[in-house]
């Protein structure tokens, strides 16, 4: 219930940014935004427990399986539907659709729905942890393989930029957990809560940026559709992929349902931060969200049927 009131309050927001998009324009929203990001990845760093981080650090195989998927397999695979765009390469469409395929992935929900399932939570933890830093390289450099000729992208000013709003904030959590660590995971219920108002309020302002400039007056309804359908097609196919690989490899039912869940999946915050980052104020954002806030939805709603299915069969494994 607390995932469907996110997804409910993301779409408030929007209707929000579409019928008030000047509402909060005498507010400095930029600044609150970037404080806002430097605080969640500091929180994120006080309430990492590097004990947990050590007990999944040996499964190499499965590290190796679900970081390949996440940030090679996965951005390789937005390629096939270039021609599905007018434009090609230079699709504003299409674009957003290899960001979503260049992010980490999630840490929270993958985590919880490992747990659910009765997958190898170790594992679990340390891929979550450890993707969400691969991306914040990872990702921008994906998207300037592809950008960088049209003089909007400056690889180097990104990634000081993410190392100043992410980076340094979460080394400095790092630091600070021995002193403020159990406090932070005692209050984590707080701090998510904190996290995904943040992320609220940088979807409004991104939303109200697209409406005001009227970039969805050339987007049309057919448009959305095929975003959305090939959102889906790409949750199956790399969910598949990865139960294929994990049948090759001869992984073990805990090894299977952790990398299905963790290669899988995409993280919305880590993509709303960066999407922010990366281009600031410009009326594109609402366009790059899309895809995101489209994955994030089918995921925790399949997600959710795949970790009930697969609890009951480890379940029944555990009597026989």
């Amino acid at each position: 219930m607390k995932a469907h009131g996110f997804i409910i309050a993301l779409f408030v927001a929007i209707l929000l940014a579409y019928l008030f998009p000047t509402a909060l324009s005498d507010l400095p929203l930029k600044q609150i935004t970037n404080i806002g990001i430097g605080l969640i990845f500091f929180f994120y760093g006080l309430k990492l427990a590097p004990s947990e981080l050590k007990l999944g650090f040996l499964n190499y195989r499965s590290h190796i399986l679900i970081q390949l998927t996440t940030f090679v397999v996965f951005p390789l695979l937005t390629l096939l539907f270039i021609p599905f765009f007018d434009g090609g390469l230079q699709s504003r469409l299409w674009l957003a659709i290899l960001f979503l395929g260049a992010l980490p992935s999630t840490v929270s929900s993958a985590v919880i729905m490992v747990a659910i399932a009765r997958g190898n939570l170790p594992t679990a933890i340390f891929n979550a942890t450890i993707s969400g830093l691969i991306g914040i390289v990872a990702t921008p450099l994906w998207l300037s393989i592809f950008m960088m000729k049209s003089g909007e992208f400056e690889i180097l000013d990104i990634l000081l930029k993410l190392f100043l709003q992410v980076l340094l904030p979460l080394i400095i959590g790092l630091l600070l957990q021995p002193y403020l660590g159990k406090m932070a995971r005692f209050h984590s219920s707080k701090l998510s809560l904190f996290d995904k108002s943040v992320i609220v309020l940088i979807v409004f302002n991104s939303f109200s940026n697209s409406f005001t400039s009227n970039l969805f007056d050339t987007i049309k309804v057919l448009d959305l559709l095929k975003l959305f359908g090939i959102v889906l097609v790409l949750f199956f196919l790399i969910y598949g992929l990865i139960g294929y690989v994990c049948k090759l490899m001869d992984f073990g039912l805990k090894d299977t349902i952790t990398a299905k869940f963790c290669g899988s999946q995409k993280s919305l915050i880590h993509g709303t931060v960066m999407v922010k980052i990366i281009f600031g104020n410009s009326a594109s954002l609402g366009l790059f969200l899309l895809p995101i806030m489209f994955y994030h939805i089918l995921q925790l709603l399949l997600i959710s049927i795949f970790a009930e299915n697969y609890r009951k069969r480890t379940l029944q494994q555990s009597s026989n």
